[in-house]
C-alpha cells in the first residue's frame, strides 16, 4: 500500500512505517495546501495526515471515490477531518488517544504555574539586563497551593489535570463537563460552567469541532474573578481570542496562559504586548517519548487497514 506521512516524524515513526508500506515522506512541515490533500486522497493508500491538514467537505465533494481508504490522525484531535464527510466516501478515520494525556496535562500546570509566578517576565527582564538583584517586594505573584481550580471539560486530559492539582498542589477542583461524570479520579464537584470559570485558576480542556467553537466567550469571562488566570491546552478557536484580549486588556482577569491559539501559527500582536499572558507555540506533546508514541498508535492503526482487523482507534 502507498501511504503519504504529511511531516516529517520522528526516526522510530518512519523505520515502522517504512517496514509495511510503500512511503512517500512530505518533507515540509507547513500543511497541506488545497491541491496536496486532494492528491492525497487520489493518489494514495492510506494517509497519516495531523494537525492543519484540513479534510473538510469540500476536498471530499472534489474527489467523491478517494483511493485513500485510511486518514490514521497523528494526534489525538480531529477537528481538521470532516470524519462524517470522510465517512460518506468510505474513508475511514482513526486518532491517537491516550499517548498525549500526560504531556498536555504537565503542559497545563505549566501554564498555570509561569502565568501565577510571573515566571516569563521574570525571564524576560533577566535576559533584557534589568535585574538589579533580589528584593522583597519584586515580581510578586500567586500562589497556586490551595486554590481552587476549575477545569472545563473531564475527559482523559481533564482527569490527568485535576490528579496534578489535587495531588500535587491540594487544590480544590470543580468542573464542567456536557455529560455527567460519575468518576474524576480524584475528589472534585460537577458544576455549572459560570461556576467552574469562577475558579482561582480556569483550565479549558475540551476536544475542538464546531460544538465547542468559542465556548469560551465573553459571558464565560465575565464569571472569572479579577485574581483568576485562564489557561488554554485545548484547542484556539474554543475561545474567543478577542474576548480573552479585551478581557486582559481591560483588566479583568489577572493573566493567561495560552499553548494554542485561533488562528495559530498567527498570534495576535495584542497579546504579545501583554506581560501578564504566557505564550507557548503549541508545545502539548513536544516530548521525544510522546511524539514516537503518537506515531506508533497511527502506525498500528494503518497496520490494521493493511492485515484487515478492526481499527484500534476508529473516530
Amino acid at each position: 500500500m502507498r501511504l503519504l506521512i504529511t511531516r516529517p516524524m520522528p526516526d522510530k515513526v518512519l523505520a515502522a512505517a517504512r517496514a509495511r508500506f510503500d512511503v512517500t515522506l512530505r518533507d515540509s512541515d507547513a500543511v497541506l495546501t488545497g491541491d496536496e490533500l486532494r492528491a492525497a486522497l487520489r493518489e494514495y493508500d492510506v494517509v497519516m495526515p495531523t494537525l492543519g491538514d484540513r479534510f473538510q467537505a469540500d476536498v471530499f465533494v472534489d474527489v467523491p471515490a478517494p483511493r485513500a481508504k485510511l486518514l490514521a490522525n497523528f494526534g489525538v484531535g480531529y477537528n481538521h477531518i470532516d470524519v462524517g464527510a470522510a465517512k460518506a466516501a468510505g474513508v475511514a478515520v482513526t486518532n491517537t488517544p491516550g499517548a498525549v494525556t500526560d504531556a498536555t496535562a504537565d503542559i497545563a500546570l505549566s501554564l498555570m504555574l509561569m502565568t501565577a509566578r510571573r515566571l516569563g517576565e521574570g525571564e524576560r527582564m533577566l535576559r533584557a539586563g534589568r535585574w538589579a538583584g533580589w528584593a522583597p517586594t519584586q515580581m510578586l505573584g500567586q500562589h497556586m497551593s490551595g486554590k481552587t481550580v476549575g477545569i472545563i471539560g473531564m475527559g482523559r486530559i481533564g482527569k490527568a489535570i485535576a490528579r496534578r492539582c489535587h495531588y500535587g498542589f491540594g487544590m480544590e477542583v470543580m468542573f464542567h463537563n456536557r455529560s455527567v461524570v460519575a468518576d474524576a479520579g480524584v475528589p472534585a464537584r460537577q458544576v455549572p460552567m459560570e461556576q467552574a470559570m469562577g475558579a482561582d485558576f480556569v483550565v479549558v480542556a475540551v476536544p475542538g469541532g464546531a460544538g465547542t467553537h468559542h465556548l469560551i466567550d465573553a459571558a464565560a469571562f465575565a464569571a472569572m474573578k479579577p485574581t483568576g488566570i485562564f489557561v488554554n491546552i485545548a484547542r484556539g478557536d474554543v475561545v474567543d481570542e478577542a474576548a480573552l484580549i479585551a478581557t486582559l486588556q481591560a483588566g479583568r482577569i489577572a493573566g493567561a496562559g495560552l499553548d494554542v491559539y485561533e488562528f495559530e501559527p498567527k498570534v495576535p500582536a495584542a497579546l504579545m504586548e501583554l506581560e501578564n499572558v504566557t505564550l507557548l507555540p503549541h508545545l502539548g506533546t513536544a516530548a521525544l517519548e510522546v511524539r514516537e508514541n503518537m506515531g506508533m498508535m497511527a502506525v498500528d492503526n494503518l497496520v490494521a487497514h493493511l492485515e484487515g482487523r478492526d481499527l484500534p482507534n476508529r473516530v
